[in-house]
């Protein structure tokens, strides 16, 4: 590693940490203004981010890039104006920061509770989509930390345009402008140093493809929030109700193609075949799904290809789906556990006893009921948008929002009191 890229990335370190330590002396009131003012800056500069972002879509064209990156590439006015809206309901939601809880008096007569404070310095290294700059530095804020960008060279113009505007609205507030900063260098060691900043960084934070995510996971010594895959499941059970889960599988699978938690695997109770694969697989097919399926269904699936083992562990991103009829219930979790990756995964049933068991006993950042897996996501949850999804088990799981940037210390609250 250069000395020059180590330089570059310390100073964005020590920058980050210095305006951190400044923003908690701030009341939220400051920080809800530079929320706002995000919203109203990416709003009125809506065409500049727009043209921005054509560079790098031509740019991925070029590049041969597929469908589904593309489309996580592109910035429209309605995805701009998502993002506004995610700013402002950021604004809207309790500032965690100084929360106190569970305080309770000891036989000493001491309090003793906890409080909720920053992570500090976060480090978000992601790729492609362009809005996660506005999302991270908006729950970043809110929550009391600095945050350090760095999105992949793909989406450089769009991110630098947001980032521009996001940084414009932390001065309007009087805020330190440090508290977002963007790591421009395309050299691959600057994230190594990132990551490995120990001392000026306390968590880093990773979005993208298995590439980005295995590299995180093995080189990191700063804490990671992170997860690998979104091989997410619906289950059809033997008490579902046909028209919901037709409902439910199509938008799973279709609703939009390139997300973590769009459905990559459908699982059908045998009971249904009869009456549910057909119309199932007729609705995924209209909408241009390739379907790799098991050796039972594949006789009954016109232009099916037949499943491998790698198929049902993989996060295709892409429209595919593998599919499995399963004995029951017991069978179906079975398979969710031994293929799934912990992100989401969803039933369809009117059995109540049936549901309670798939919530309880599936191990997975979210569970469902009767409800599409693209639900898990910080904006449609209320935490106002999410900074990604965690399915390790640190001190958070799932979509991570303002609760999950925070830890909690101890206070001990007396009045001259001593221990003998």
């Amino acid at each position: 590693m250069t000395q020059e890229i180590e330089a570059e990335v310390r100073a964005l370190g020590q920058r980050a940490r210095q305006a951190q330590g400044q923003l908690l002396a701030r009341d939220s009131g400051a920080k809800d203004r530079a929320l706002r003012g995000m919203a109203e800056l990416l709003r009125r500069d809506a065409e500049d981010i727009q043209r921005a972002n054509r560079k790098d879509l031509r740019a991925a064209e070029a590049a041969g890039r597929d469908p589904a990156f593309i489309d996580r590439l592109r910035l429209d006015e309605s995805r701009i104006e998502a993002m506004a809206k995610g700013l402002e309901q950021i604004a809207t939601l309790p500032d965690p920061v100084g929360e106190i809880s569970d305080l309770t008096y000891r036989p000493s007569g001491i309090q003793v509770g906890r409080m909720r404070m920053p992570l500090g310095v976060i480090a978000m290294i992601y790729e492609s989509r362009p809005n996660v700059t506005a999302d991270a530095a908006g729950l970043c804020v809110k929550s009391g930390n600095a945050v350090i960008l760095r999105g992949g060279s793909e989406s450089l113009h769009s991110n630098l345009a947001i980032a521009e505007r996001l940084r414009a609205a932390l001065g309007r507030a009087q805020l330190p402008l440090d508290l977002v900063q963007y790591l421009q260098t395309p050299d691959r060691e600057a994230v190594g140093a990132l990551i490995r900043m120990d001392d000026l960084v306390d968590v880093v934070i990773p979005r993208g493809g298995k590439g980005l995510l295995s590299r995180i996971r093995a080189e990191a010594t700063v804490p990671v929030i992170m997860h690998l895959d979104g091989n997410c499941h619906v289950y059809v059970d033997r008490d579902a109700d046909a028209a919901k889960a037709l409902k439910i599988v199509v938008n799973a699978k279709t609703q939009r193609l390139g997300t973590c938690n769009t459905a990559e695997s459908l699982l059908l109770h045998r009971d249904r075949v009869d009456d549910l694969l057909e119309p199932l697989t007729a609705a995924l097919r209209e909408k241009g799904v390739e379907i790799r399926a098991c050796s039972e269904s594949l006789p009954r699936i016109p232009g099916a290809v037949a499943a491998t083992e790698e198929d049902f562990a993989t996060e295709y991103l892409a429209a595919i789906i593998s599919l499995k009829i399963v004995d029951d219930l017991d069978a179906a979790m079975a398979h969710i556990a031994r293929y799934g990756s912990g992100h989401t995964e969803s039933i369809v049933t009117e059995n109540f006893t049936t549901a309670r068991r798939f919530l309880r006993e599936v191990d997975s950042s979210s569970v469902m009921v009767n409800a599409s897996t693209r639900f898990a996501d910080g904006f449609e949850y209320g935490l106002g948008a999410e900074i990604g999804i965690s399915t390790n088990r640190l001190h958070v799981r799932g979509p991570v929002g303002l609760e999950g940037l925070t830890l909690q210390k101890w206070i001990v609250l007396g009045d001259g009191h001593i221990r003998s």
